[in-house]
């Protein structure tokens, strides 16, 4: 399609804004920022032409890349879909030539012209492979210009993909790189984008403090456009708090300004927001004024894309007004524009006209049209390689999902017997947890057996840079610096996680080559989420009911499943604002132990009487699978009150006591569990057991002391017992040794002979034993130590082993979540006996990102793991509780943590349930 990719490049905000939800309060940006190289060039000076040999130059292979190359150029600029495909084959062509000669120069830029250009076509994640293999040569050819505008064209493909953090990861590795070049218009760029991106977030008040650094700086050297594009993003932000008169204020300038360059592409977008501002506070007459306007220009350069953006502006303003019919009207014809180019799906056009059809009650034809959309969605999700790119594609059209669950459950209420309770269901199930499902299946190849080897010698080349600066920050951690060196200290710190995050995002990028280029991962179909009836049949049995709830937008319906293996139940619940608010009470309540049990038993009673007393008559004595939403992922559904119960007549009386209780991000995942793991050979040994490692140089046990005995460390857990848990918010802190960890691992270790347990403890608990292979020889794997989650970025969770080796050297002692995808662990189950490992980051439409899956990932049939930071010494006998049902009682796990929970509670001092309630269990019960 030529008119969208010629000018889709040209305003940094339009595409963000009229592709999204354009007449809420909010303007949702769901569109792409344009890269810096909006023209193919060299990019090589002629000085160093000059120093190319005239041997070099006159190689046949040489002519043939120059020929390649420049017949590359030539495709790009005449700027057709077809002649952009034609200039990725074009550049292909050289790239090969200009690697097999040696000739850096022209490969590095022949990779960002490639980047480039898929950049212009949408195809964002092709476009980061590219720009990730030109920054390092770059970087080695030490042109700091070329290396400033890659990170910052990575930075702007992830704030297009819907990765935010990672995009102002990477424009703050540029602006430095520009200020040290004097370069005071890319400086002005990266201002601009963070502002942008900091907009996105919601966060005004950065959105503005970047815009106003940038704006004097455009002006300085007289770049009108941008001054344009700096009036209009403020404009923007002011329009999404409600600000519409300040809005409108800003808009009108970068107007005057589009004007006077005579810029109508860009007058053409400031006319379509002005519109939407108008209508937002109900001048509609002005509204379509200002969108007639922008629609006449469209139509007079022949811009069909953009003349149906502008149509389906004029339906909304028709819908704000009650006109539905002429609302409708010009959605048809915007639908008709779009049908007629290519590559354009017009995902809001049909979602508008399914809420106007709602609206009027035509509830069969609103859900053909709710449909149609997410086919579009789910068509489009697919086609990301890269998990974290799916995930956060996903999350951005969740209120598609809800809005169809939402009709699904109202055609239910009125045609009760049609199905669409059951439909509703597998609505939910395809709303969540997608990305992880598909994980799973991808868990049972080997994605890096045949890899190239460069690929190969990369992802081990950062693996040995993530090692080193881990050791570099441990050591700046760890340090005492004096007042007057705190300020450089921080600036080496903030260096180093900054270095740390960027090595991250390069390892996943790694890894999704390494997926990508693997024959066998290309033949694995997309696991679809299971069916109602698939669920029955397949994962529910007689003693199992699963309860699955669907949490809206803050003021919307929330739904409540409930189904068994043979029936289905559905309710409607308070909003989720009520249910969270009284969550919120709940956890306050439970993690805290110097709350008093009598307000944990209100709070429990609470919130059991929102979600659980509608069903309080089917659950019986039965098992409960949880697949929970929203915030009461966070909530261990045990500590929960049995419905019908209050404090006042019967005490405490937590859910625990009457059930066993499994939680899961989806009941497909479940399915999926049992498929993969159904014919694998259960292993001969029992139990390994990885605690008590070494975090501190001045340990007693780096000074050569003997490990103390079990008595003394029960002195030591007696004393500690009030300020010791297992975690922490981030791998940025000095830990304490938990000695209770020994003492669980003892206690473990005498129920079973040798021959069929291992252990490590003190510097041999480290992460080359966390990482062996080893562990995989035994059905339960036991990691008994420190935990730490980042709720922001997950990838930056993990566990702590030995943080130092026998002479007290600091060495990389961090699990992290990138390491639990790579181990081979096909084990019965995963204890992570630490804090707040099934915590982690809540994205919408996926879950928890936690600890958990990792596990699950690396082949753990079910994982138990922690909501909060645990107490050292009840945690320690729990475990040892825990472990005594299992291997010689004969209890299932699910059943053997509810009876160690249980005895935990009914020990004087250990009744809060702080101190029993964390650990849930996710996985296979049977």
């Amino acid at each position: 399609m030529v008119e969208r990719t010629k000018q889709a490049k040209n305003h940094n905000s339009i595409t963000n804004i009229l592709l999204g939800s354009c007449f809420s309060l909010t303007l949702t940006v769901v569109g792409s920022i344009p890269l810096l190289s909006t023209t193919v060039r060299a990019n090589i000076s002629e000085a160093t032409i000059a120093q190319q040999s005239e041997e070099n130059t006159q190689d046949p292979t040489n002519v043939a890349a120059e020929k390649a190359f420049d017949e590359g150029k030539q495709l790009y600029e005449e700027g057709t879909a077809e002649s952009l495909r034609k200039a990725i084959a074009k550049f292909g062509e050289a790239l090969l030539l200009f690697k097999k000669i040696g000739n850096l120069n022209r490969e590095v830029t022949t990779l960002k012209n490639i980047g480039v250009i898929y950049g212009d076509l949408g195809e964002e994640e092709k476009a980061l492979n590219y720009f990730h293999q030109a920054l390092p040569l770059f970087q080695q050819l030490k042109d700091k210009a070329e290396e400033a505008a890659t990170l910052n064209n990575i930075g702007a493909i992830y704030n297009n993909l819907g990765v935010k953090e990672k995009a102002i990861l990477y424009y703050n590795q540029a602006l430095p790189l520009y200020q040290e070049l004097g370069d005071r218009r890319g400086e002005a760029i990266i201002f601009h984008r963070m502002s942008f991106t900091y907009g996105d977030f919601g966060e005004m008040e950065k959105a503005l403090f970047f815009y106003n650094k940038a704006l004097p700086l455009f002006q300085e050297i007289g770049d009108r456009r941008r001054e344009s594009s700096i009036n209009f993003g403020i404009g923007v932000d002011y329009n999404n708090v409600g600000e519409y008169e300040k809005a409108l204020s800003f808009y009108k300038k970068a107007l005057s300004l589009d004007r006077q360059l005579g810029d109508r592409h860009r007058e053409h977008g400031t006319l379509q927001v002005i519109s939407i501002a108008y209508n937002n506070v109900g001048e509609y007459e002005k509204a379509l004024k200002y969108v007639n306007q922008a629609l006449s220009i469209r139509r007079q350069v022949g811009d069909r894309y953009w003349e149906a953006v502008a149509l389906k502006i004029i339906a909304g303003i028709y819908k704000f007004q009650g006109e539905e019919e002429k609302a409708l009207s010009f959605y048809n014809q915007a639908l008709s524009l779009y049908q007629q180019l290519v590559d354009s799906h017009p995902i809001s056009a049909f979602y508008s006209i399914a809420k106007i059809k709602r609206h009027q009650n035509k509830l069969t034809e609103s859900l053909t049209f709710i449909e149609k959309t997410l086919e579009i969605v789910e068509d489009r999700r697919a086609q990301f390689n890269n998990p974290e790119f799916r995930t956060s594609y996903f999350a951005r059209f969740q209120h598609y999902y809800q809005f169809y669950i939402n009709l699904l459950m109202k055609l239910h209420q009125q045609q009760p017997n049609q199905g669409f309770e059951a439909k509703a269901f597998y609505a939910s199930e395809r709303s969540r947890a997608r990305t992880f499902l598909e994980l799973l299946k991808e868990a049972k190849i080997d994605v890096r057996q045949g890899i190239d080897s460069k690929l190969a010698a990369a992802e081990k080349n950062l693996q040995q840079k993530l090692a080193s600066i881990e050791k570099q920050r441990l050591q700046l951690y760890n340090s005492k610096p004096t007042p007057e060196q705190e300020a450089t200290f921080k600036r080496q710190r903030d260096n180093l996680n900054q270095r740390l995050d960027t090595l991250l995002a390069e390892y996943e990028i790694v890894r999704t080559k390494i997926r990508a280029t693997n024959p066998r991962y290309d033949q694995l179909t997309q696991p679809q989420p299971l069916t109602m009836a698939e669920i029955q049949s397949s994962v529910l049995d007689d003693n199992t009911i699963l309860l699955q709830y669907h949490l809206g937008n803050k003021t919307k319906r929330s739904y409540l499943w409930v189904v068994t293996k043979t029936s289905i139940d559905s309710y409607e619940l308070l909003p989720t604002k009520e249910i969270e608010a009284a969550t919120k009470e709940m956890l306050m309540s439970i993690t805290n132990p110097r709350e008093s049990l009598a307000n944990v038993d209100k709070a429990a009673d609470t919130l059991s009487e929102m979600i659980l007393a509608p069903v309080a008559s089917q659950l019986e004595n039965k098992r409960l699978l949880i697949v929970s939403d929203g915030l009461l992922q966070y909530l261990p559904f045990a500590t929960l009150s049995i419905p019908g119960t209050t404090a006042e007549t019967d005490g405490y009386q937590p859910l625990l006591t009457k059930h066993q209780i499994v939680h899961s991000p989806s009941a497909s995942t479940i399915a999926n569990i049992r498929t993969e793991t159904q014919n694998r050979q259960v292993a001969n040994r029992t139990l390994a057991i990885i605690a008590d490692p070494v975090f501190q140089p001045n340990d007693l046990r780096v000074q050569g002391e003997k490990v103390a005995t079990t008595k003394a460390l029960e002195n030591v857990v007696s004393l500690q017992a009030q300020l010791i848990n297992r975690g922490a918010r981030d791998a940025n802190i000095t830990w304490q040794r938990l000695p209770g960890t020994r003492q669980e691992a003892q206690a473990i270790m005498k129920l079973l002979p040798e021959s069929q347990r291992t252990h490590v403890f003190d510097f041999e608990a480290n992460r080359e034993m966390a990482l062996s292979h080893e562990l995989g020889e035994y059905k339960f794997v036991h990691f008994a130590t420190h935990g730490f989650i980042n709720g922001q970025k997950p990838e930056r969770s993990g566990l702590v082993m030995s943080l130092v080796d026998k002479n007290g050297n600091w060495e990389d002692g961090f699990l992290r979540l990138n390491d639990i995808y790579n181990l081979n662990l096909p084990v019965e189950m995963v204890v992570l006996s630490a804090c707040q490992t099934a915590r982690g980051k809540n994205i919408r439409g996926e879950g928890l990102v936690s600890l958990t899956r990792g596990f699950m990932y690396a082949g753990a049939k079910r994982v138990v793991a922690s909501l909060w930071n645990v107490d050292d010494a009840a945690t320690a006998d729990l475990m040892s509780e825990f472990y005594q049902g299992i291997l010689e009682e004969g209890a299932s796990p699910v059943e053997a943590l509810r009876q160690a929970q249980l005895e935990i509670m009914n020990q004087q001092g250990w009744q809060h349930p702080y101190y029993w309630g964390a650990f849930t269990l996710q996985g296979e019960w049977k």
